[in-house]
């Protein structure tokens, strides 16, 4: 008999379902079993005495342990669980279960070791889905756009970008990195003529950074376009991208988003508002009396950024805003840059940090000098080749999917991860 999915029960006939025991009710007379599939919860109810075979059976249940029922759906409004009952007449116990390790008020670390048994939670079933959700509306944003998706290399020759935060892996008879992002290859496929790519993948980056929005592995969401006229058509993109994200996952999820989470999905109503980074430590100092030193200020340090959480909200009433005019020292030698100053951005989302954003320097001899400043041109000799033989003007972004998730649901980025990864975790 073919199985079904309890959102598909079939009233007044009989039906084969399978599931986990979420709890039982064995008595006397009568045992009740909640049994829980993707799709939802439903009773299957034992009358005991009628088959010995079947009672033998039911005794030896255990939660969470994994069953297969055969049984007739009829409708009782006393039941809680939608008014349903399955009738069983047959139960086979596939797989019985020991006590549980952890129980939900266990500690995140403890329930990381135990990450399969932590994921089976209503609230984790849901934030799955919204994730796939989330994702699935940023891919498809895009390839409406006739964007073309790529794969690149994850081991690579060179370590990347700025040539720190990589992890060095023996390749053979010599030494490569993991990728700490799709950027070159991107850049690459610009200079292949592909004009709009996307590529989404793992990314790593070797920080030895405990707090709650950092992992040594992540998602990533990489975008890069060609012909744009400066990194303002990458910000008014990159906007209208995350909107029509987040109003796909608030008109499937948001209702249950909003009972289990507790929180709300804000679909953004108007443009993400902008400052300047001097713009940004102007009005801290004058909001919340919040000061840098002035070497630091060509950058947003990280208490600066939680601040723009009420910065954006008090003058602006928005959850996101951009950032702009980073010093040249604080951004990577393939920014592209107009009277010195980098050409690229920070979206702040929540206090947090989501996406760096730029125009590149397509342009060889000024990308190799800004590279020889950095100190990197002979590590980044394989990149620059690309630009020798025409390139077109171009920029991107990459967004981390796993902290989208976090900060949608207003979580811990260990808590979004399907298995995280940090500087103490490589298990399970």
């Amino acid at each position: 008999m073919q199985r079904v999915l309890i959102k598909d029960i079939q009233l007044d006939k009989e039906n084969f379902l399978q599931g986990f025991v979420e709890n039982i009710r064995n008595k006397k007379t009568m045992a009740f079993i909640v049994l829980r599939d993707i799709s939802g919860k439903m009773q299957v109810t034992v009358e005991k005495g009628k088959n010995e075979e079947l009672d033998k059976i039911v005794d030896e249940i255990t939660l969470e342990s994994v069953i297969s029922v055969k049984g007739q759906a009829i409708k009782n409004d006393f039941v809680k669980l939608g008014g349903i009952e399955l009738l069983a007449q047959e139960i086979t116990l596939e797989s019985k279960a020991e006590a549980l390790p952890i129980h939900s008020d266990a500690s995140i670390d403890l329930k990381m070791d135990y990450r399969w048994l932590d994921l089976r939670s209503d609230k984790n079933t849901l934030l799955f889905k919204v994730q796939t959700c989330l994702l699935n509306a940023l891919k498809k944003f895009v390839l409406d756009r006739d964007f073309i998706e790529i794969h690149s290399p994850k081991t690579i020759g060179t370590a990347s970008e700025s040539g720190s935060e990589v992890f060095e892996i023996k390749y053979f008879d010599t030494k490569a990195y993991l990728s700490q992002s799709p950027q070159f290859y991107k850049q690459m496929a610009m200079a292949s003529g592909f004009e709009k790519v996307v590529e989404i993948g793992p990314v790593f980056r070797a920080e030895k950074s405990f707090t709650s929005k950092h992992a040594t592995e992540f998602t990533g969401f990489d975008i890069e376009i060609s012909y744009i006229e400066s990194y303002k058509d990458l910000m008014k993109f990159e906007q209208e991208l995350i909107t029509y994200a987040l109003k796909q996952v608030k008109d499937k999820y948001g209702n249950e988003i909003k009972e289990l989470f507790g929180c709300d999905v804000v679909v953004p109503d108007k443009d993400f508002p902008i400052l300047t980074l001097k713009q940004v430590y102007d009005e801290l100092e004058k909001r919340y009396d919040f000061k840098v030193e002035e070497k630091d200020k060509g950058d947003l340090t990280t208490e600066a950024e939680k601040l723009c959480k009420n910065l954006s909200q008090d003058m602006f009433n928005s959850e996101f805003l951009f950032v702009t005019d980073y010093a040249k020292e604080n951004r990577a030698f393939y920014h592209m840059r107009k009277n010195d100053m980098p050409q690229g951005y920070d979206l702040i989302w929540k206090g947090v940090e989501i996406t760096t954003g730029a125009q590149r320097e397509h342009r060889y001899e000024i990308l190799s000098k800004q590279a020889e400043e950095k100190g990197l041109k002979d590590d980044v000799k394989f990149y620059l080749e690309f630009f020798k033989y025409g390139c077109p003007p171009h920029g991107g972004f990459g967004i981390g999917l796993d902290r989208l998730t976090m900060l949608l649901l207003d979580l811990n980025i260990k808590e979004v991860m399907f298995l995280f990864r940090g500087p103490n975790r490589v298990t399970p």
